[in-house]
C-alpha cells in the first residue's frame, strides 16, 4: 500500500463551525459514523461503525505507518477526528491535503466547487448537506438520530461518504500534472503540529470580561433610556429620529457620523450619541469566541489556516481570527488586565473612560504562556515595503533598510526633498510619508489614501493628489514595475510563451497563468484572458472566487499583482523562518501575518536576539533582500 485516500461521516453535539474540530471531536458523544476508504486509489469501500463494522487491520496500521501517504479533502479534520476516535495524536507526517493541493491552484476551498470548476465526472452528490443535518448533528432535542431510523437515508449516506473519496481522487487525477512542491508538504506539516499544539487561554480573563461587557451594557442601556424615553435606545432607527427631534439632524447613525455629530454636541445629546459609541462597540465577540474553541486542556486549536488566502498563499485566520485583533495601547496593561482578571468592575469603570474599548485591548492579553514558559515575540519590520524594494530595485529605499533608516522619514525626505527625522526637523511630514507607503505601495491613488484613513489623519482632500504624485516621483523603480509585471503577464497571457522580469517568471500553461516567485513556489490564475475594463483599457481576466465565494470572472492589473507577488514573498520568508524555528527546538503556538509567537520555558535561556537571528536568516533565493525581524518577551500577548 503506497496511498489510502479518506473519507469519514461524524456525529458531535458540538458546533463545528462555532468550536472548531478539535473540540468537536473531543466531546464525549463524538462518533465516527462511517469511514470509507481507497487503497491505491482503488474500489472504495465503506465501514459502517455506527452499525459495529470495525476498521480493517491494514488500515489501522496504514494509519500510523509513515510509508503510506493520507490523503483526504481537508485533511486536518479527517486526522482530527481519527486520532480523537483511536485516542492518540496521528503523527501529521505523510498526511497531504487535496484543499490545500486545489488552493495552491487558485481553486475554490471546498469539494463540491472544485469538482464543479474542475467539471469532473464524479461530482459531490447534492444530498449530502440535508444527509449531514440529519445523522450528524443532534435534532431539536439534542438526540442523535439513528441509522435505523432512517434506512433509506443510511443508505443514501453511505454512498454519499463514498462518493466524495471518488471527487477527492478525481481531484488529484486532475491536477497530477501541477503537483506541490515537497517544501510545501513540509510547511504544511509544520502547520498542522502547531494547530495540534494549540495556544492557552486565560479562561478566568475571558469569562469576566463578557460578564464585565454584559454588566456595563446593561447599565449604559438602562441610562440611555431613562435619558432619551425610548423604548429601544439600542435601535439606530428610533435613536436617529430622537436626536434629530432635539436639534442634532444625523444622516445615520454610522460610527462616522456619530463621530462628526460629537464634535459640537453638548448636554443630553451629547451624552446619548456617547452611550450610542458605549452600545455599538463589540468589545467581547472574540472572548466568546474563545470560550467557544476552548478545550478541556484550556487551548484553543485549529486557529490558523495553511494556505487559507489562496492567491497568495497565506495563512487565514479561522474561529477566534487572531489575524484581526485589535491593538493595545493602554501603558497600564497589566493593571487593566488584573481588574478584569478579578471582576472588579466597579476600579475599571473608575479608572478607564470606555470599559467596551478596555476589554478591546485586553483581547491579545486573553492567549497566555503554558506553565513554565513565557512568550518570546518576534516579528518582520516592514516586510512588505522591503520586498517590494527589493523586487523592483528601489535602490534608495532599499538603502535607507540597510542603513537603518525610519522607513517613513526617508521616504517623505525623497517625496519633498528635505531631510525629515521622526522627533526633529520637518517631523510633521513623516506622517504624510507613512501614509504613502502603506496606500501607494502596489498603484493606489487618492482612493487608498483615503481607506487608510488619510483625511481623519487631518491631512486635506486637496493634499491627497499631490502626495500621491511625490510618492511616485520619488520611486520611479516601483512605479516602472507595476507596469513591468502587467506587461509580462498580458504577453504571457497572449503568446503562451514564457515572459522572465528579474527573479520572476510568467508562463500560460495548461489553461493556468502561473508566477514563479523568487522561491521558486509559484502564484497561479486560471483560464486567464485579455479583456476591457470599465474605463475601455485592457485588463487582465481571470477565474476566482469573488463575492460571497461565487466562481466568475475577475479583473486584475498590474499594481494588484505587484500586491499578490510581494506579499506571497513575505509569506515565503515567514514559512521558512517558522519551519526553522521549529526545527531548532522551539514551540510556535500562534503567528499573525509576519510575526511568530514562541511558547519557551523560563528557564531554557533562549532570547529574543537569539530567536530574531533565526528569522534574519536569509533563504538562498532572497539574497539582498534587507530583513530585519524585532521582539520582546511577555507573559501574556500584547502588541509592544
Amino acid at each position: 500500500m503506497r496511498s489510502l485516500s479518506i473519507d469519514i461521516e461524524t456525529f458531535s453535539p458540538v458546533n463545528l463551525a462555532k468550536a472548531g474540530v478539535y473540540k468537536y471531536a473531543n466531546h464525549p458523544a463524538f462518533q465516527i459514523l462511517l469511514f470509507s476508504y481507497a487503497i491505491d486509489n482503488g474500489k472504495v469501500q465503506t465501514v459502517d461503525l455506527a452499525f459495529g463494522e470495525q476498521l480493517p487491520a491494514e488500515i489501522l496500521r496504514a494509519l500510523d505507518d509513515p510509508a503510506v501517504v493520507k490523503w483526504a479533502f481537508n485533511a486536518a479534520f479527517e486526522r482530527t477526528c481519527l486520532s480523537a476516535y483511536l485516542g492518540r495524536r496521528l503523527d501529521p507526517a505523510r498526511w497531504k491535503c487535496s484543499m490545500v493541493w486545489a488552493a495552491t491552484l487558485g481553486l475554490p476551498l471546498s469539494l463540491k466547487n472544485v469538482g464543479k470548476v474542475l467539471n469532473l465526472d464524479s461530482q459531490k452528490m447534492s444530498e449530502g448537506k440535508d444527509l449531514i443535518k440529519y445523522f450528524c448533528v443532534p435534532d431539536k432535542y439534542g438526540h442523535q438520530r439513528l441509522p435505523s431510523s432512517d434506512p433509506d437515508g443510511w443508505k443514501l449516506f453511505k454512498m454519499y461518504n463514498a462518493r466524495d473519496v471518488e471527487v477527492e481522487t478525481a481531484i488529484r487525477h486532475k491536477l497530477a500534472n501541477f503537483p506541490v512542491p515537497d517544501y510545501v508538504w513540509e510547511q504544511y506539516e509544520v502547520d498542522q503540529r502547531i494547530n495540534d499544539r494549540g495556544i492557552r487561554i486565560d479562561t478566568t480573563l475571558t469569562a469576566n470580561a463578557i460578564t464585565i461587557d454584559e454588566e456595563h451594557r446593561a447599565q449604559a442601556l438602562a441610562r440611555a433610556h431613562k435619558l432619551t424615553g425610548l423604548d429601544n435606545p439600542a435601535s439606530p432607527l428610533q435613536l436617529q429620529e430622537w436626536l434629530n427631534q432635539h436639534g442634532c439632524p444625523i444622516e445615520s447613525m454610522a460610527k462616522e457620523s456619530v463621530d462628526d455629530a460629537l464634535v459640537s454636541a453638548s448636554g443630553e445629546v451629547k451624552e446619548a450619541l456617547e452611550l450610542r459609541q458605549e452600545l455599538s462597540r463589540s468589545s467581547v465577540a472574540k472572548y466568546r469566541k474563545m470560550m467557544d474553541a476552548t478545550c478541556t486542556d484550556q487551548r484553543a486549536h485549529g486557529l490558523l489556516q495553511f494556505y487559507g488566502a489562496n492567491r497568495t498563499g497565506r495563512w487565514a485566520g479561522r474561529l477566534v481570527q487572531v489575524q484581526n485583533l485589535p491593538r493595545n495601547y493602554l501603558p497600564d496593561l497589566a493593571e487593566a488586565r488584573a481588574l478584569v482578571r478579578d471582576g472588579n468592575s466597579e476600579v475599571l469603570e473608575m479608572l478607564y473612560p470606555s470599559v467596551p474599548d478596555t476589554l478591546s485591548q485586553l483581547i491579545r492579553t486573553a492567549f497566555i504562556p503554558s506553565e513554565g514558559c513565557r512568550f518570546i515575540v518576534a516579528d518582520y519590520s516592514a516586510i512588505e515595503a522591503r520586498v517590494l524594494a527589493w523586487l523592483a530595485g528601489e535602490e534608495t529605499t532599499l538603502a535607507a533598510f540597510q542603513n537603518g533608516e525610519d522607513l517613513y522619514c526617508a521616504t517623505a525626505s525623497a517625496m519633498f526633498v528635505v531631510p525629515v527625522e521622526k522627533h526633529g526637523v520637518n517631523s510633521e511630514l513623516r506622517q504624510k510619508g507613512k501614509i504613502a507607503v502603506l496606500a501607494c505601495g502596489y498603484n493606489g491613488s487618492v482612493g487608498a489614501l483615503k481607506a487608510m484613513g488619510a483625511l481623519k489623519m487631518g491631512l486635506a482632500k486637496d493634499e491627497l493628489q499631490p502626495i500621491v504624485d511625490a510618492w511616485r516621483a520619488a520611486n520611479p523603480h516601483i512605479v516602472q514595475f507595476w507596469h513591468e509585471v502587467d506587461n509580462a503577464a498580458t504577453r504571457a497571457i497572449s503568446t503562451s510563451r514564457p515572459v522572465t522580469l528579474g527573479n520572476l517568471v510568467f508562463e500560460k500553461k495548461s489553461g493556468m497563468l502561473f508566477i514563479t516567485l523568487p522561491s521558486s513556489r509559484r502564484l497561479a490564475y486560471v483560464q486567464p484572458g485579455i479583456g476591457v475594463n470599465r474605463f475601455g483599457g485592457t485588463s487582465i481576466t481571470y477565474w476566482g472566487q469573488g463575492v460571497a465565494r461565487k466562481w466568475q470572472k475577475l479583473e486584475t492589473y498590474g499594481g494588484k499583482l505587484v500586491e499578490n507577488i510581494v506579499q506571497a514573498t513575505a509569506r515565503d520568508l515567514l514559512a521558512e523562518a517558522i519551519t526553522r524555528i521549529e526545527n531548532a527546538g522551539h514551540q510556535i503556538v500562534m503567528h499573525i501575518h509576519d510575526e511568530v509567537v514562541i511558547d519557551e520555558p523560563i528557564n531554557s535561556g533562549t532570547t529574543v536576539t537569539g530567536i530574531c537571528a533565526l528569522m534574519n536568516q536569509l533563504p538562498k533565493w532572497s539574497t539582498g533582500l534587507p530583513i530585519d525581524a524585532a521582539g520582546y518577551e511577555c507573559s501574556f500577548y500584547q502588541k509592544d
